[in-house]
Formats: C-alpha cells, sequence, structure tokens
C-alpha cells in the first residue's frame, strides 16, 4: 500500500491521527504528515482516506 497526502490541500483536522495515529499525525505546521509506512494499518489507513472531510490522503 502507497500513501500520499496533498498538504497543500490539508485542513489540519486530525481525523487521519485519531483513526490511525501509528501512521498519520499532525505536524508542528498544523497539517497532517506520515509518520510511518501503513504495513500492518492497512484498514486503518483506508478508513482515514474515506474520512478525510477535503480528500487528501491517496491510497493505491
Amino acid at each position: 500500500m502507497k500513501v500520499d497526502i496533498d498538504r497543500d490541500g490539508c485542513i489540519g483536522c486530525g481525523v487521519c491521527a485519531e483513526i490511525c495515529p501509528e501512521v498519520f499525525r499532525i505536524a508542528g505546521d498544523g497539517l497532517s504528515e506520515l509518520i510511518a509506512e501503513p504495513d500492518g494499518f492497512e484498514d486503518a489507513v483506508a478508513e482515514a482516506a474515506r474520512s478525510c472531510p477535503v480528500e487528501v490522503i491517496h491510497v493505491d
């Protein structure tokens, strides 16, 4: 699984970090960032992508 965040469109709501804190966090600039590979957390990463209100998390 490959995960990408379009940080230019991120609003920093934090839903991704709430759903999957093993892979996402809110960085010092207030936007989401990846902190780990999604290995073992694929379902949670997919849920985070579906839950993103601005649809900036892309999963392949």
